[in-house]
């Protein structure tokens, strides 16, 4: 009998059009040969055009499901991504405290879609770096998520550090034609990872494939470098070979969860 593989648990949004939230995790989490769990955070009405509505999943639901997960499996390793209110994120909280004391977290800061609307701000944004960012492995804001974040707390880099927390600074929304992701280290020093931009209109839920991809590659044994290193060549590989279908009318889905039978790509 074959050994049962490492297993992540998810805490995200639904996507019904797939591309992005708990959906695409659980496909990227199969890219890679890991056990996916899951537990919803929030139903979206969204499709490739845009998000329609956001109807949140109470937060003790949200809390009794990631409970429910890290009392019975051998989860290794905890991905959240959108969480979208104060409650559930004192939920997801709450949930860490009692079951989920030293795995590792990555942190997918989600604070609004790629059409631009807003799903976590407020109180909510402050309790997330206050309360939620001192527990967590690693967290991957992109450039517009990080100047959030550090509205809130001032020197982002500072205060991942001083709780021990990596910092992965992506550099997705950047300009020119090479862009450069940043891994901030806690003890100190940072890896730069560089890639050529990639012109595609199939871009819809990179920030929670790349977190996704790092928390599989956590999960079988790879150091932080090398799981965001092998996460950034998964998410390229991925975006370049999305260039050419066409799925949707609006900013196009990834083609995760497809290396099990195509294999084209590798896992980097």
């Amino acid at each position: 009998m074959s050994a049962a593989p490492p297993v992540v648990l998810v805490a995200a949004g639904s996507d019904p059009s797939g591309g992005a939230g708990l959906q695409a995790d659980l496909k990227v989490l199969a890219d890679h040969g890991v056990y996916g769990a899951a537990a919803v955070t929030a139903l979206t009405v969204q499709n490739t055009l845009g998000v329609r509505a956001v109807h949140a999943v109470r937060p003790a639901v949200v809390r009794d499901q990631l409970v429910a997960v890290l009392e019975d499996l051998p989860v290794a390793v905890i991905k959240l991504g959108m969480l979208g209110s104060l409650g559930v994120l004192s939920a997801v909280v709450e949930a860490l405290e009692v079951a989920g004391q030293g795995i590792p977290v990555v942190l997918d800061p989600v604070l609004r879609s790629t059409s631009g609307r807003p799903l976590l701000h407020g109180r909510a944004l402050t309790a997330l770096v206050h309360r939620l960012l001192p527990m967590v492995a690693l967290i991957t804001p992109n450039l517009r998520e990080a100047e959030a974040l550090a509205a809130v707390v001032g020197d982002l880099p500072a205060h991942c550090a001083a709780h021990g927390v990596a910092l992965l600074l992506k550099g997705g929304h950047g300009t020119g034609d090479v862009l450069e992701d940043r891994l901030l280290l806690p003890a100190g020093g940072q890896l730069r990872f560089a890639h050529p931009r990639v012109a595609s209109r199939n871009l819809h839920g990179t920030g929670c494939v790349l977190a996704s991809a790092i928390a599989a590659r956590l999960a079988l044994g790879a150091s932080m470098g090398q799981a965001v290193e092998g996460a950034v060549g998964y998410l390229q590989g991925r975006i370049l070979a999305g260039q050419g279908w066409s799925l949707g009318a609006g900013d196009g889905p990834l083609p995760v969860g497809l290396l099990a039978s195509s294999r084209e790509d590798g896992q980097g």
